[in-house]
């Protein structure tokens, strides 16, 4: 039996561990990185980050939580192309978007350039950042803090608020009961002879779990070539009003106002997504 099927036949035996690591880099392959970045620019699209038009209501809300914003400095965590940041720079901020999609941070910084828009961008994991006292306001948002595992989310949350000055702001979301309650536990097998996951012909065995005792999502993709074998685990955690709170405050943040989503939404508690504006 060779390498590769032994693999296979451990992936499909096996529950994975709760934010059990892929094989390889997502945001960084060569195909899917192509594909992400389509995604991103589709003004109607959902798949990498959300509508362009509801961008624009999200960057207008976290805007007015400053009463002037010519030359505040905000950080993205996370920033992808720079939708967000080519708004927050027509608003007045000095924009620094930090992330770990290569493809990404050079179309930013091309396309930043090309309408003469001084914005700052480093190609970096975010959970390396290092600055301290720098930042007004900071954006980790797309419900990326889930994404993490428990030990990164403390970490990057504590770095965030080394970051910001004395009363800056973080501005962050995740997922709610409602999310889990709408994700469907399933598996699929899909024969594809190009696509998303490999531009070579490849077998994607796709399943979901729910983990109730963590609050977690998981849909895991193992793509089959003729070469190769690679499990790609997107991990999501799912949040109530207290335990996305408790997170904040053990980061050290002072103050917190919750909205049902980073449009500035009333808090209902019935949103499947749930955001958070603390204070350092």
């Amino acid at each position: 039996m060779s390498n590769t099927n032994k693999k296979l036949i451990n992936y499909i035996k096996n529950k994975p561990d709760v934010y059990e690591k892929s094989t390889s880099a997502f945001w960084n392959d060569e195909n899917i990185s192509k594909y992400m970045l389509k995604e991103h620019l589709n003004p109607k699209s959902e798949g990498a980050t959300r509508n362009h038009e509801f961008i624009k209501k999200s960057a207008d809300w976290i805007s007015g939580l400053l009463s002037v914003t010519k030359n505040k400095k905000l950080l993205d965590l996370g920033c992808g192309p720079g939708i967000y940041d080519e708004l927050f720079c027509k608003k007045g901020f000095n924009v620094t978007g930090v992330d770990f999609s290569k493809r990404s941070i050079e179309y930013a910084k091309k396309h930043a350039k090309e309408k003469g828009m001084d914005i700052e961008y480093h190609y970096q994991n975010y959970l390396d950042i290092d600055y301290e006292a720098e930042f007004d306001i900071a954006i980790l948002i797309y419900c990326d803090l889930g994404v993490l595992h428990p030990k990164d989310r403390a970490v990057i949350l504590n770095k965030t608020r080394k970051a910001l000055k004395k009363d800056g702001i973080l501005i962050l979301d995740g997922f709610t009961k409602k999310f889990i309650d709408d994700f469907e536990e399933k598996e699929i097998i899909e024969y594809n002879k190009k696509g998303f996951w490999s531009e070579k012909e490849h077998v994607c065995i796709q399943r979901n779990y729910i983990y109730k005792e963590t609050l977690n999502t998981l849909e895991q993709y193992l793509i089959l070539t003729e070469e190769n074998l690679e499990c790609y685990n997107i991990w999501n955690q799912v949040y109530t009003k207290d335990s996305i709170v408790s997170e904040i405050k053990n980061a050290g943040f002072r103050y917190i106002d919750l909205y049902d989503d980073v449009t500035g939404k009333s808090y209902s508690g019935t949103s499947e997504t749930i955001c958070a504006v603390a204070w350092k």
